[in-house]
């Protein structure tokens, strides 16, 4: 059984798994694709002088980044006019995600500003028109 998916060997498994236990799946259609996993970011913006940051999480980070350029959401975002994406990470399990989520929160600020220096020494903005910057993996 082939899934005709060009995926990496532990997605292709998984998705023979399913074809496998789900037999009426049509093997060479795109509905294996639908199998990807989901994606959640962990996130950090900041304002203009870079005097306030604020951890989130998301499963959508172009959407919650222009919530918050847009100040679409009250809170602690629009009140402080947070609205530059300077750092994020991508975890493919919620849990792990809110679990990262809520020990940045916990950090010093300091320890904060080391993890944004790593990826994104300049602190430029990632979000641009609706586009994610990549970033190289830590």
């Amino acid at each position: 059984m082939n899934c005709h998916v060009s995926f990496s060997g532990l997605f292709n498994s998984l998705c023979q798994a399913v074809l496998k236990c789900h037999p009426a799946l049509d093997a060479g259609s795109n509905q294996c694709y639908n199998l990807k996993m989901k994606e959640y970011y962990v996130y950090i913006i900041t304002n203009y002088d870079q005097s306030v940051l604020y951890t989130g999480v998301t499963s959508d980070l172009v959407k919650r980044i222009y919530e918050h350029k847009n100040k679409l959401t009250d809170g602690f975002s629009q009140k402080y006019n947070l609205q530059y994406l300077i750092h994020y990470e991508v975890h493919n399990d919620i849990n792990i995600a809110i679990s990262r989520e809520k020990l940045i929160k916990r950090w010093k600020r300091q320890w904060k500003i080391d993890l944004i220096k790593k990826i994104n020494p300049q602190f430029i903005d990632l979000y641009n028109n609706g586009n994610i910057m990549a970033i190289p993996q830590i």
